[in-house]
């Protein structure tokens, strides 16, 4: 697995990493201690097969890093924690997919 270097950027409210020189991102909304990840944008240009798993795999560690719980509103972002589940426990209580 590739390392993907994201920024989290605050006042646009989405993590941004650059992949052929064009900008993907997962945009977010912060409430209390929960990250709703709410839309994932990946350029049509990008070719990497694993790109988008890499992308979102260190988005959740970031999040995981900060002490913080991931409701996933995003369908791609959804089905992504469905398949791998050793991010269920970023989930808040109560929170099923």
């Amino acid at each position: 697995m590739n390392e993907v270097v994201i920024n989290d950027n605050e006042f646009l409210r989405q993590y941004e990493t650059r992949i052929d020189g064009k900008l993907a991102k997962i945009e977010y909304a912060s409430q209390e201690r929960k990250v709703f990840l709410t839309k994932l944008v990946i350029p049509e240009e990008v070719t990497d097969p694993n790109f988008k798993d890499e992308f979102i795999t260190t988005v959740l560690k970031h999040i995981e890093e900060k002490k913080l719980s991931v409701v996933p509103t995003s369908p791609q972002i959804a089905g992504f924690l469905r398949k791998h589940k050793e991010f269920k426990d970023l989930l808040p209580v109560g929170i099923r997919i």
